[in-house]
């Protein structure tokens, strides 16, 4: 048979006389955009995305049921066409509802795949769990116990009853695998000889360590002290995060051949520039350690001490007893840590002060349950003004604070009220009111710093003017969450390995994301798929057992009860997500790269136990109908993820008239 000879995008290619112009730029290995097309079913052109252009002729037809011709020129991308399907999709996305990706997996800093990894746990796969929860978390034990779990506040499940304890389950897989002989470790890509310096070995610098090692290059982490995991290991008590898991987390980045230079303080033992000599890249992780001032009188009185010190001396072994009566003030995590490690140094009353209500504290709210729980008192709107010594003994003068005028943070600013002052006895008084970062150390790094001392580095990429040096968690962002610096490290480990392969350093690309919105913007007829079950609670040793040691508090799920709280997850994210062809092609020619939400005209799930069907992601193109048509009153069972663009439809499922 005589063939065809035409041209595609300037390629010569020949085809066989009634082939398509789609089959022929396929086999010729040029890809053309499409919806509607499935190669065992006739061609429609219906969803008008594979249309391209013949020169000459100022035609523009469907690729898929236009065939070829003896000497066609064709364009398959120019700025005409890719107007014209923007316009597509532009009508097709004003129809489309529902979600990509989980509300959770949104609010995760991380971007953690948690429908995907709940599922595994749901159906017994823990393996497939520590895997998927490892593609973006590397420290899953530590970030498992002391996640504030951004994500459980915006689960679907609030829309039904309680959110899935969804850091419960993450820690749970990580106890599983630490009980294997055989870890997961990642693939490493081939060695590329390049070498990274990292400085501080907390959540940024370990994050950032494991994705350059799996890019296949050599890191070595420089750290001031004698062992690694910064706050992680010298900030958390081990009533909260104990030793071994610290360990655990590390042991597998030591496996992928991560390298650590203890001892060894940024600035004195070792400068930028002499890291700089030995290395292609340099990632400062130095975080935000040197603890803030009350900036009141007296806070420089033996018996006073920062919550940092305090907690870095317990985290040592140094059990010293802190006297009977401890007051603390503060907030945070740290506050309520130290509070709670006092009491187990034999504390008789511990006592914290906070400047705003309980309900504005930004320590974890579990946290502060567990202290209240432990016996440690909370006094409210109390702020310190002085501090004195008397007779041996520490006196701290508060004043009682009211909510004020609303500040820039939302809140209402605490404002004093006159003539409320009040005096505790205290043999030691904790400073927690929160933490900056070292200005010597930050001077060292050479960026530049900001107010607050903070490194100046572009936000996105995390690069500085020297390209080579790169900066990120707490000394970029200020004090923030385990879960942030790991965010921070991600990013920064995706920039520095663009620049090690001599590419342009730039932020990777969001891909389209369709959701219904917050957590409770779903349609009813979505929540109303699932019975109410309430949420499993996460086994604690009892309040009477806790303070008498260091032993972890919370004990952590079962495997029964681990089974027992995943299936309640609500699996909102899209089942086709990864070979989703409506997202592919939306990412490409839609001009805003964001969350999408649409208004939706109700929620449509097929009745029939067989079919699996959510109306709203729908892109008219056919398909189904096609294949129920073809199949002459026959039921077929056919595999609809390989042919439904939107997994609207989901596989595999019984098809019939």
């Amino acid at each position: 048979m005589n063939q065809h000879s035409l041209t595609i995008n300037q390629q010569a290619v020949t085809a066989a006389p009634g082939t398509s112009i789609l089959e022929a730029a396929t086999d010729a290995g040029i890809v053309i955009p499409t919806l509607c097309f499935h190669n065992s079913l006739k061609e429609t052109g219906s969803c008008w995305m594979c249309i391209v252009e013949i020169k000459g002729k100022n035609r523009f037809v469907p690729a898929c049921d236009t065939p070829v011709s003896e000497g066609m020129v064709i364009e398959t991308e120019n700025e005409t066409l890719n107007a014209m399907r923007r316009q597509t999709f532009e009508r097709i996305i004003e129809e489309h509802s529902g979600d990509c990706m989980g509300p959770c997996e949104i609010a995760c800093p991380a971007g953690c795949d948690i429908p995907g990894f709940v599922a595994a746990i749901a159906t017994h796969n823990d393996e497939r769990a520590i895997e998927l929860i490892k593609q973006t978390i590397p420290l899953p034990g530590i970030l498992g116990r002391v996640c504030p779990a951004p994500c459980e506040d915006e689960c679907r499940r609030h829309g039904v009853d309680q959110a899935v304890s969804i850091c419960a389950l993450k820690r749970y897989a990580a106890d599983k695998e630490s009980e294997q002989d055989q870890r997961f470790v990642p693939e490493i890509s081939q060695k590329t000889g390049k070498k990274v310096a990292i400085v501080g070995s907390g959540p940024a610098g370990l994050t950032a360590a494991w994705f350059l090692l799996c890019n296949g290059h050599e890191v070595t982490i420089v750290e001031a002290s004698a062992q690694a995991g910064g706050m992680m290991r010298y900030g958390i008590p081990r009533f909260r995060l104990p030793e071994s898991v610290i360990e655990s987390d590390i042991a597998t980045l030591i496996s992928l051949g991560l390298k650590f230079q203890f001892n060894t303080t940024f600035g004195k033992d070792v400068t930028l520039e002499a890291l700089q000599r030995t290395s292609d890249a340099v990632f400062l992780a130095i975080g935000a350690q040197k603890a803030a001032t009350m900036n009141i009188p007296g806070e420089d009185e033996s018996g006073v001490i920062s919550g940092i010190e305090f907690l870095r001396k317990a985290a040592s072994g140094d059990h010293s007893h802190p006297g009977n009566q401890v007051v603390v003030t503060g907030g945070g995590n740290t506050a309520i840590d130290a509070a709670r490690t006092a009491i187990r140094l034999g504390a008789s009353t511990v006592t914290i002060l906070y400047r705003r209500s309980r309900k504005e504290m930004p320590a974890n709210a579990s946290e502060i349950q567990e202290a209240l729980a432990e016996g440690i008192a909370l006094i409210e709107w109390a702020a310190p003004t002085a501090i004195r010594s008397v007779n041996g003994a520490l006196e701290i003068t508060a004043i009682t604070m009211q909510p004020g005028a609303v500040d820039a943070s939302g809140r209402r600013t605490p404002v004093p009220l006159e003539g409320s002052e009040f005096t505790i006895t205290a043999n030691t008084i904790i400073s927690a009111i929160g933490q900056q970062i070292d200005r010597s150390v930050a001077h060292a790094a050479g960026t530049g710093t900001g107010k607050y001392g903070e490194l100046l580095v572009n936000p996105v990429t995390l690069q500085s003017e020297s390209v080579w040096l790169f900066a990120g968690g707490d000394c970029v962002t200020g004090t923030d969450t385990a879960i942030r610096a790991v965010e921070q490290g991600k990013r920064a480990a995706y920039a520095i390995n663009l620049f090690l392969h001599g590419e342009k350093v730039a932020a990777p690309k969001v891909p389209f994301n369709s959701s219904y919105g917050s957590r409770d913007e779903a349609p009813q007829a979505f929540y109303q798929r699932k019975q109410a079950a309430p949420r499993v609670a996460v086994p604690e040793l009892p309040p009477s057992e806790r303070t008498r040691s260091f032993s972890e508090v919370v004990t952590g799920y079962t495997e029964a009860l681990a089974r027992e709280e995943a299936v309640r997850c609500l699996q909102c994210k899209c089942n086709a997500i990864n070979d989703c062809r409506l997202r592919e092609l939306a990412s490409r020619y839609l001009p805003v790269q964001a969350v999408q939400k649409h208004e939706h005209p109700g929620f449509y799930k097929a009745e029939n136990a067989d079919i699996s069907m959510e109306r709203e992601k729908c892109v008219d193109c056919g398909i189904c109908v096609r294949m129920i048509e073809e199949s002459d009153g026959k039921v077929d069972i056919v595999v609809m993820t390989e042919s439904c663009p939107t997994g609207a439809l989901s596989a595999p499922v019984a098809l019939q008239r």
